[in-house]
């Protein structure tokens, strides 16, 4: 039995003359005040057409409900298309953790879309409560530095994480370190994916010329462009570090494995000789030289000894026995 499809959850809120008020989802397209108005619909993954103000075009209507996006800006007419990548509020079942959110963005009038929960969306909707966002410029600039702010300490984590790796090189356990350098190698390169498209778009978003975008917002959002750009300066050297701490681990492992097997040569070739002579004497046979004296078992042991002095003594000689 198919499972009801779930409407996504509309937000409506509306800045006038320094007064912050909620607006009926169903009033904002009807809305004809001087303030700005900020839609919100979350958990989009069964929204359509008929959840969006008529106001948004056809256009950016499909991008802002496409089921897979990526990092991008574009500019139509007098309003602008953006989507970032963000950390996610809630624990996602997916690999990389990130949320889409796709914005459609005029100077008094924003629609955005998100399928999951997006955990900067928390600091743009405190903002705009308090009124510091007034018009498109501000609410993509905010959502630029929140969603950067959020990103950064977990892709400082990777790289401290690396750290540690490194400090437990000679010590640790080699398969376990394997395993999580291999993982955090797999989040730098999936994290990576997005953070660089995320700059991208806020670079084109800073170059565009609209009255809406004022040099305060530019500024801040070349700051967060520059911000992702870092980041994935550094997600790139986990990537690379992680592939060299990968290698290093595998020459420890092939020299533990080239120290086992010297050893387990050494010993062989050491009781070779002594398995001989023991074999020999050992032979039910007659006339085996001193085979009734009282001392001849002491007599081979010592021999047997000596042989085995002999060998490690020539081993030690030729250097085979260094690491």
């Amino acid at each position: 039995m198919n499972q009801p499809a779930t409407a996504p959850t509309l937000t409506a809120l509306v800045v006038e003359n320094g007064t912050v008020a909620e607006l009926p989802a169903h009033e904002v397209a009807a809305y004809a005040g001087p303030g700005f108005v900020w839609l919100h619909a979350e958990g989009a993954a069964h929204a359509n057409r008929a959840d969006l103000p008529v106001y948004v075009p056809a256009m950016a209507a499909g991008a802002l409900l496409a089921s897979e996006t990526r990092p991008r800006c574009d500019e139509v007419d007098d309003a602008a298309l953006i989507n970032l990548r963000g950390t996610a509020a809630d624990t996602m079942t997916d690999s990389d953790g990130l949320v889409s959110i796709r914005v459609w963005v005029e100077g008094q009038r924003v629609t955005s879309v998100s399928r999951h929960r997006l955990a900067a969306l928390a600091k743009v909707e405190a903002a705009m409560r308090a009124g510091r966002l007034t018009d498109g410029g501000d609410f993509v600039a905010s959502l630029a530095q929140a969603i950067s702010t959020e990103l950064d300490p977990q892709v400082a984590d990777l790289g401290d994480q690396l750290d540690n790796c490194e400090e437990m090189l000679d010590g640790g356990d080699i398969y376990a370190l394997r395993r999580k350098i291999a993982r955090l190698r797999s989040q730098a390169i999936v994290l990576r994916r997005f953070v660089a498209p995320d700059r991208d778009a806020l670079t084109a978003m800073a170059q565009l010329e609209f009255d809406w975008i004022s040099k305060d917002d530019q500024m801040h959002l070349r700051e967060a462009a520059d911000r992702f750009a870092r980041m994935a300066e550094e997600l790139e050297a986990v990537r690379e570090r992680a592939a060299l701490l990968h290698e290093q681990l595998t020459d420890l492992r092939a020299e533990k494995v080239d120290q086992r097997s010297l050893a387990i040569a050494v010993t062989a070739f050491i009781f070779l000789p002594l398995t001989f002579v023991t074999g020999l004497l050992g032979m039910n046979v007659e006339g085996i030289p001193f085979a009734e004296s009282a001392w001849a078992f002491w007599g081979v042991v010592a021999f047997c000894l000596v042989i085995g002095v002999v060998v490690i003594g020539w081993f030690a000689w030729r250097h085979w026995l260094e690491d």
